[in-house]
């Protein structure tokens, strides 16, 4: 049987045990109070940079399509991009403005012209606004389906040569659709001749076939 001596040093031993697993857990204590500080302020500066980065493509981004729009309708829909929390994500939802100041869904509300025009100018400010940018060629397939309107055409048409010049930004375009060929710099004509496929190529000086 131990003496008394011995379960003194004993509990001497467990108490001394204790303290210094006390004096640990005051330390990691503190150690994630601080830790949570920082996770803290790091996340308010998260925020407050996404806040600041979505305002500017919210700005960028409805600034440039409206300004298509403008350029190709005579009484346009102005583009609104609203970035929503839903589902605890951040989603993006684009809007047309009409002229009385009221939102419509672009699919429900507006001619679908309008929607291609939408479509092609949100691409190319998409591309505009990487960094690094991605090859300087963007092909668009039929981007003009549901666009009839002659006048519209030919609007867009200057657009995309102005656009192509200022952003040093290629366009290849496959369409059916009648376009006012003048702006490009050089057309190939696919026709079809019984069961062969006859191509045409043409630039502003009609090279030849």
């Amino acid at each position: 049987m131990p003496s008394i001596y011995q379960r003194v040093a004993a509990l001497r031993g467990q108490r001394d045990l204790v303290v210094r697993q006390h004096a640990d857990a005051l330390l990691l204590k503190d150690v994630l109070v601080t830790r949570g500080v920082v996770l803290e302020r790091a996340q308010l500066i998260i925020q407050s940079a996404a806040q600041r980065t979505q305002a500017q493509l919210e700005y960028r981004i409805s600034e440039l399509v409206s300004l298509a729009l403008a350029h190709v309708f005579p009484q346009p829909y102005t583009m609104v991009l609203r970035f929503e929390n839903k589902r605890g994500r951040t989603e993006a939802g684009l809007y047309f403005k009409d002229q009385l100041g009221n939102e419509v869904c672009p699919m429900d509300a507006s001619g679908y012209g309008v929607v291609d025009v939408a479509a092609l100018a949100l691409r190319i400010t998409l591309w505009s606004l990487q960094k690094p940018r991605k090859r300087a060629t963007l092909i668009l397939d039929e981007p003009t389906k549901f666009l009839h309107s002659k006048d519209a055409h030919a609007k867009l048409a200057q657009l995309l040569q102005d656009l192509s010049a200022r952003l040093k930004l290629q366009f290849i375009i496959v369409t059916a659709e009648e376009w006012d060929v003048s702006m490009a710099n050089r057309v190939f004509r696919v026709t079809k001749n019984g069961p062969e496929s006859v191509v045409e190529v043409e630039d502003a000086n009609v090279v030849g076939t």
